[in-house]
């Protein structure tokens, strides 16, 4: 897993537990307002964090942390994802997934082998403004299959959308609520890029 940074305490990221959270290289957006590029472009990243140095620390946290969000990035799109969180269950957190919900074969596996114990799914736009959002040609229909599997799937969840007002409406955001049930989908505001990427830089300084 390519680890690009990580916070080692919080109490708003995995609601109703104590967590860390850990953010994996690379997605497969290209986001207008993308507010993490270090964790997107090759070009940025920074020395990914030794996987083993990151288990150890999880080890003297036990007792400590409830939980841990695995962030990114896109954490879907690494093969070996799967299997860093069953390692991080085994060890007795609770587990939060971040993902755009493009890779519901993913979502679905993590869900038959209860891995996950809650998920929060972007949803970047209305679904005919995806690609214009993403910088990527894209079948929104992955992201109902997505979206219904996280909805039957027993799980707690929510979505979520990021408020960029330069690329977004407020009659996208009234669109894109109108996809989910609306009490489970909140907005989110759109933090500037110098100060997502300061809080990057200090958290990987600080592993």
């Amino acid at each position: 897993m390519k680890i690009g940074g990580l916070i080692k305490f919080t109490l708003i990221d995995f609601p109703g537990r104590p967590a860390a959270v850990v953010f994996t290289q690379g997605c497969n957006f290209r986001c207008r307002y993308c507010h993490n590029p270090e964790l997107v472009y090759p070009h940025l990243y920074m020395e990914p964090m030794p996987q083993e140095e990151l288990f150890a620390f999880l080890t003297r946290r036990q007792g400590t942390l409830e939980g841990v969000v695995v962030t990114g990035g896109e954490p879907t799109i690494h093969a070996d994802l799967l299997d860093f969180m069953a390692q991080i269950k085994a060890m007795g957190f609770a587990l939060k997934l971040d993902t755009n919900g493009t890779r519901p074969e993913v979502l679905r596996e993590a869900y038959a082998r209860k891995l996950v114990d809650y998920v929060a799914m972007d949803l970047k736009a209305p679904l005919e403004k995806y690609s214009l959002i993403t910088g990527v040609d894209f079948n929104p229909a992955i992201l109902k299959e997505s979206m219904q599997l996280i909805v039957q799937s027993g799980v707690p969840y929510e979505f979520r959308t990021t408020y960029d007002k330069t690329v977004l409406t407020d009659s996208d955001i009234e669109a894109i609520r109108a996809l989910t049930d609306g009490t489970h989908y909140r907005v989110q505001e759109c933090l500037p890029v110098a100060k997502t990427k300061a809080t990057l830089k200090v958290m990987h300084d600080e592993i």
